[in-house]
């Protein structure tokens, strides 16, 4: 009887697992697996945050398989030793696993690749945390897209696979297999978490799929941009750390537009737009790997960024003088996440008010984001920087002022994580140096630069590259 070990990386569930769902097609044994690796925790842009989250769903994921009477193999070390070793004790013919896309992963798996057809075994992996990957949609001439309009267009157009079957109660117990404890805190890996973060697993992703589903997203067009409400789907880390399936949010997705009225059509099709930007961006860093070290337009490269050390650590520790910054990047620091509209600000203030090199901010954001993504990450910041591919165009500058004042017109959300400005009324609340008596009890910091002033310098950094 064939056995195939299942290794979980970004997949930690049991339903619409492509991996998975092919090892139970084609083995009479399947032996989940699941490495725990010094790469996880360890890195200059290591995120404790997202360290936490994939330590919680992989604790849930084991939950669940015994539930179904497998047994989840726990082994820490490398990959490359691991590996050849479990399947010579679990009479393994080959190791499943879907597939990474970062580039670091996909050198690993090339050697992965190597050593275990050397050991006699093979590596086989699948597509699963995406519809279409890097290279399957293309121009007419056979290029890869570098704007989102008519890559998502194409996107559109193709049939979307169903989501994959859960995987079935085990029909017999195997011989266990020795199984290392995942760790039992962050301490026990010298880390510690001052963050209180989402809750991750898959029950948890799926129940916040259904919730957004039944609701929210009919109003997702409009909602989405005021991060008072809660208005977004709070997807992103399962997408992430794979505690869903994109083929069941999107098997979701178009039952609720199914049974939408023409009103709320809209906000179905707004959503379904953000994850094909998920996409985009990865298959831009595939087909253009030199984002990675700088701009995808290089001539960009030459910009003369600031290099102050003082504005910056007043970004991160939302200390700017601009109420709506500051409270996006204290809820940073807080939560490990951040609402979209607040990332577009805080990106624009960094690169264009402080002149900072956006490449500080992407990697800040990769240290504290929960979801955070190599891809969406850099194309994120590339755009807001203006930078990138199918990015804002250098000239566009979000005012910091009326960014706050159009999306959080009551200030709710920075009287939630500034308490100081507690007392500002709301004509006041995004822009309190206008009552400097007030200003001054409230001990809330003067802006650390002047809007108008920097703007200019953007205008005549950007005009001295072009």
């Amino acid at each position: 009887m064939k056995t195939i070990l299942h290794w979980f990386r970004r997949d930690l569930r049991v339903a619409d697992n492509v991996a998975l769902s092919e090892a139970v097609k084609r083995a009479g044994n399947v032996v989940p697996i699941f490495i725990f690796e010094d790469a996880i925790y360890t890195g200059p842009e290591v995120s404790v945050a997202r360290m936490a989250f994939c330590l919680q769903s992989a604790e849930s994921l084991r939950q669940h398989l015994a539930e179904l009477g497998h047994q989840l193999i726990v082994r820490r070390g490398k990959p490359e030793e691991i590996l050849p070793q479990l399947c010579r004790e679990a009479g393994a013919q080959a190791v499943f696993a879907n597939k990474v896309y970062e580039p670091d992963g996909q050198r690993r798996d090339e050697r992965i690749t190597g050593i275990l057809q050397a050991a006699g075994f093979g590596f086989e992996l699948f597509k699963d945390a995406v519809i279409w990957e890097e290279t399957e949609i293309l121009t007419q001439v056979g290029n890869p897209y570098t704007v989102f309009t008519p890559y998502a267009k194409a996107w559109r157009a193709r049939p979307i696979p169903a989501p994959r079957a859960k995987l079935p109660s085990a029909s017999a117990r195997l011989q266990p297999l020795r199984s290392d404890a995942l760790p039992a805190s962050l301490a026990e890996l010298g880390l510690s978490l001052t963050q209180e973060l989402p809750t991750g697993g898959e029950g948890v992703a799926l129940a916040r799929l259904r919730e957004f589903m039944a609701g929210p997203v009919y109003a997702y067009d409009s909602a989405r941009d005021f991060p008072a409400q809660a208005g977004t789907s709070q997807l992103s880390p399962h997408l992430h750390a794979g505690t869903i399936g994109i083929r069941t949010v999107l098997a979701e997705l178009k039952r609720a537009r199914d049974r939408a009225t023409t009103a709320q059509v809209a906000g179905c099709d707004v959503f379904l737009n953000e994850l094909i930007w998920r996409e985009f961006y990865g298959q831009v860093l595939h087909n253009f790997p030199h984002v990675i070290r700088g701009a995808f337009r290089p001539v960009y490269d030459g910009l003369a960024w600031s290099e102050n050390r003082a504005h910056f650590q007043a970004w991160c520790d939302g200390r700017t003088g601009y109420p709506i910054v500051d409270a996006a990047m204290r809820c940073l620091k807080a939560t490990g996440t951040m609402h979209n509209r607040l990332r577009m600000i805080v990106a624009m203030f960094l690169t264009k008010d402080l002149l900072i090199h956006w490449q500080w901010g992407e990697r800040y954001f990769m240290q504290q984001l929960v979801d955070g993504d190599l891809a969406a990450n850099n194309g994120g910041w590339q755009w807001s920087a203006g930078t990138g591919t199918d990015a804002a165009p250098y000239f566009r500058i979000f005012n910091p002022v009326s960014q706050g004042q159009k999306f959080d017109p009551e200030g709710e959300f920075v009287r939630r994580w500034i308490p100081e400005l507690k007392v500002f009324p709301a004509e006041l609340i995004h822009e309190p140096w206008e009552n400097p008596l007030l200003l001054a009890k409230a001990k809330y910091p003067p802006p650390v630069v002047s809007h108008a002033e920097q703007r200019a310098k953007c205008l005549a950094m950007f005009k001295a590259v072009k």
